[in-house]
């Protein structure tokens, strides 16, 4: 049985001017709203991840606790439970799926929220990497709506290295049909191999490979944690969502909106929520500098970077001191009590 609810948004003008037909997301809830409505916290899903992968940091006596919080994880456009390529019927199917931004997420979102739940308040936007930059982009849309913000190893835009990063994995992808955009429907789940090993050198950091933590996964060998994390993992997506979600992740600004105009720092400044931003200190591709300058220009931030060796996937849930510290700084956020 399916574990997520669907919400049905019917014809969706994207960012683009393209119409989606028979747009939905697909989302699940944990927890109870409130009467008062104002228990609200929601945690948008990563390139690549489904909201299982959210559950880690959800739990009783957590900081996301749904004894105490109304949690609403919406799963991002493109992976596979959202309108995706791999389910949307012709002609927007596979390789003809609309390019989808991160504003078009939050647009549909917000009719989530508010058509579906009646929701005019949220205590926390919460994410990690994509995820992250979500909730960048409910603060600067929505400034009256959010009271709170946490994002851990995301940035507020795709800066240009990561671009280059995104596009090492298209890259990859692409390899194996000859970079011939005819035989995109070609593509098949042994074409994201490459991805994963691409993408391997980019997620951790250079001291955890030369530390071997990958022992801790349980892997004794290097190559044995490239086919078992990396290749596997990127094998069990479909080809053709991961390049929608490349896409989105390329062209990832806050601020390229009507709003803004693209006006990063006018974006950033926008934000009025109470903002936690946490970087991996050894990230590699959402840079603890980039964060830093980010977090200079949000008004009410504080800057927390995860000292960790475990790179981008310092906020993945898989080592448990990373995880603590997450936990420990949104136990505090939630806890202050914000003027607005």
């Amino acid at each position: 049985m399916e574990d997520f609810e669907i919400y049905n948004l019917g014809d969706v003008t994207l960012q683009s001017g393209v119409i989606l037909p028979n747009a939905f997301l697909a989302y699940k809830t944990y927890g109870t709203l409130n009467e008062k409505k104002d228990n609200v916290i929601l945690y948008p899903t990563a390139f690549g991840d489904q909201h299982v992968n959210n559950e880690w940091l959800i739990g009783e006596e957590m900081a996301l606790d749904p004894q105490k919080y109304f949690i609403i994880v919406p799963n991002l456009l493109g992976n596979g439970l959202s309108s995706s390529p791999s389910n949307t019927p012709e002609p927007f199917d596979k390789g003809n799926f609309p390019q989808v931004t991160i504003y078009d997420n939050i647009q549909l979102q917000y009719r989530l929220v508010t058509e579906k739940f009646d929701i005019k308040k949220i205590s926390l936007v919460v994410g990690w990497s994509l995820g992250g930059l979500q909730s960048f982009q409910w603060g600067a849309i929505y400034p009256d709506m959010v009271e709170r913000i946490a994002s851990f190893c995301g940035n507020a835009k795709t800066w240009p290295q990561t671009y280059v990063v995104l596009d090492g994995l298209k890259a990859a992808l692409m390899g194996s049909i000859g970079s011939d955009s005819t035989k995109f429907n070609q593509l098949t789940s042994e074409s994201m191999r490459a991805v994963g090993r691409v993408y391997a050198g980019w997620g951790l950091s250079q001291t955890f490979y030369k530390e071997k933590l990958f022992r801790e996964m349980g892997f004794d060998s290097l190559e044995d944690f490239a086919i078992g994390v990396w290749e596997n993992s990127f094998m069990n997506m479909d080809p053709h969502n991961v390049l929608a979600m490349l896409w989105t992740g390329q062209h990832a600004d806050i601020s390229e909106n009507s709003l803004y105009n693209g006006d990063f720092e006018e974006a950033l400044k926008s934000i009025e929520a109470t903002t936690y931003i946490m970087p991996g200190s050894t990230d590699l591709f959402c840079t603890a500098d980039n964060n830093e300058y980010e977090a200079n220009l949000v008004p009410n931030s504080e800057y927390h970077p995860i000292k960790s060796v475990w790179g981008h996937f310092a906020g993945r849930g898989i080592n448990s001191t990373d995880n603590k510290f997450i936990d420990d700084k949104l136990r505090r956020l939630l806890a202050f009590q914000t003027k607005r």
